[in-house]
């Protein structure tokens, strides 16, 4: 993304962190002008360092979202982050994360002890950080949550809770119990967000009626507006470059 002085970047995680990171990602607003953006539920929770001004990075992690939010780019800003999939928050920050759902908590500038001074870019960044999580004792993950998490994201979604449940031999109770603890959400809902997000690719293409997501439209429209709040065709348009995942989109 480059909206004049908007600019936004990913890299991708190397092989060993695939299961866990989805991607680093890096925005910066190098005006004097706030750009005001709508954050859109993508299925990921986030670690963030930013900096305004040139003033020492602050951490905060940011919990999974179920609706839109309105966020401001500040000026002369600059954010480093990593977009983490589910299994990281017992296996990287070893957090349950349920009660910052559509919600964020402060880790301060000294959260992992980041070298700020040897962080030069992006790069840089992300190979420190890569270098601070494969140095993390991870806990042994039990291999129905395993297989759990790989049938959804393999997926995107397009999965029952029950379907789950008799593949893993792990029963929908226990599974929910599971998500609302960790997550605050249900894997219901989860599946839900992941393959409406899914859809974002056809979407800008034009193709208003996804079908490999969604069998009925008038479905498929009430939950696009549900977690953007406009229609598919508004959001095609994305007027004013306002659904930031939306315009970062890779071609």
């Amino acid at each position: 993304m480059d909206n004049s002085s908007i600019e936004y970047h990913i890299i991708k995680p190397e092989k060993s962190l695939v299961d866990c990171i989805q991607f680093f990602w890096r925005l910066s607003n190098s005006s004097g002008d706030a750009k005001k953006v709508i954050i859109l539920p993508d299925g990921y929770f986030d670690i963030i360092f930013y900096s305004v001004d040139g003033s020492p990075f602050e951490g905060l992690l940011v919990g999974l979202s179920s609706e839109p939010t309105s966020y401001t780019i500040l000026p002369n800003s600059i954010t480093y982050a990593i977009s983490f999939k589910l299994p990281a928050a017992e296996q990287v920050i070893q957090t349950k994360i349920a009660n910052i759902l559509n919600g964020q908590a402060k880790l301060g500038h000294q959260y992992w002890n980041l070298a700020w001074d040897q962080v030069s870019d992006f790069k840089t960044f992300a190979k420190i950080v890569t270098e601070k999580i494969t140095g993390i004792r991870m806990p042994e993950m039990d291999h129905r949550k395993q297989e759990l998490f790989q049938v959804i994201y393999e997926r995107a979604g397009l999965v029952t809770v029950q379907e789950i449940a008799g593949t893993i031999h792990w029963s929908s109770r226990q599974i929910n119990r599971y998500f609302n603890e960790w997550f605050g959400i249900t894997l219901k809902k989860y599946c839900t967000i992941l393959r409406y997000r899914a859809s974002f690719k056809d979407i800008r293409d034009g193709k208003l009626f996804p079908e490999d997501h969604y069998t009925d439209q008038a479905h498929f429209i009430k939950e696009i507006k549900k977690f953007t709040g406009v229609t598919p065709k508004d959001l095609s348009r994305n007027k004013d470059d306002r659904f930031i995942q939306f315009s970062t989109l890779p071609d």
